[in-house]
């Protein structure tokens, strides 16, 4: 890890380091498992932004009782911010922080599961400086014939092409994931960009930055998600899940997500991962 000084400008930059940015709404049991990963398994020099949706609750403090996190806490004096917006702008607010030359983007319910993992995932910047965003989609592990049936089923695609909407063009773009995505810091400075981008279209946190960096003729990379998979699992819609009352979802997505936590809290990493608080400190 590396001391924060103070930002001013692309200049003063950190070469050959990293920020990781974790957004916290009242995720307890995972953004606890979040950064004791972080903690764990992480080489490459860095230091960890954490930016709390004015979550006023047991996770708020816990976060507090970590003396090796930058903690940021937002508060919500008058209408509360949830979902994708409230997201996109707490990430914005963690890039405003970064110095480094990377800047990492991660979900409060994503768990580092490998060694070197960021060492390994800069490596895909190699030395090309037009390389601005590393990372990849959805993390979830479909068998091949239940996605080929749900294309062969995806009766509102059709539709789409059928009945072209230009206005809707952005929505379905493919777009590396905020799961765990990495960028250029300084491109993104210089490109004036930001997580909210495209929000008047209704796309989600990261995905008008990503695409915006796509038609500006910057190179991604996309790794498929079995790759990175080999580096972090991802609990979806956590943060959803636990606050049912407070978000919509479908009864079916809430079943999913508990018998997939099942499997993982069973896990030998995630028992090492809870018992080991050492991590905390």
């Amino acid at each position: 890890m590396f001391q924060e000084i103070p930002s001013t400008g692309m200049s003063a930059l950190n070469r050959g380091r990293a920020t990781i940015c974790i957004v916290n709404y009242k995720t307890l049991t995972p953004v606890r498992l979040c950064l004791r990963s972080i903690r764990k398994f992480t080489r490459f020099p860095h230091k960890v932004i954490v930016v709390d949706n004015d979550s006023r609750d047991e996770s708020l403090e816990y976060l507090k009782s970590l003396q090796w996190i930058h903690l940021i806490e937002l508060n919500f004096k008058h209408v509360k911010r949830l979902g994708s917006e409230a997201h996109a702008s707490a990430l914005d607010i963690g890039l405003e922080h970064c110095n480094s030359e990377f800047f990492v983007a991660m979900h409060s319910d994503t768990i580092v599961k490998k060694e070197n993992w960021l060492t390994e995932l800069v490596g895909y910047f190699e030395s090309n400086e037009q390389i601005a965003c590393v990372g990849s989609g959805k993390l979830e592990d479909i068998p091949w014939w239940k996605t080929a049936v749900k294309k062969a089923t995806n009766f509102k695609a059709l539709k789409r092409r059928l009945f072209y909407n230009p206005q809707e063009h952005d929505q379905y773009r493919y777009h590396n994931r905020t799961i765990c995505s990495l960028y250029r810091t300084e491109i993104l400075q210089r490109e004036k960009l930001s997580f909210l981008m495209g929000k008047e279209k209704h796309l989600t946190s990261g995905q008008g930055l990503y695409l915006a960096l796509k038609d500006r003729r910057y190179k991604t990379v996309e790794l498929p998600s079995s790759v990175m998979g080999q580096y972090v699992l991802h609990l979806n819609h956590a943060t959803m899940v636990l606050n049912c009352h407070e978000f919509r979802l479908r009864e079916r997505t809430i079943k999913k997500y508990k018998r997939f936590t099942r499997e993982v809290m069973s896990s030998e990493l995630i028992q090492t991962l809870s018992r080991d608080e050492s991590l905390d400190q």
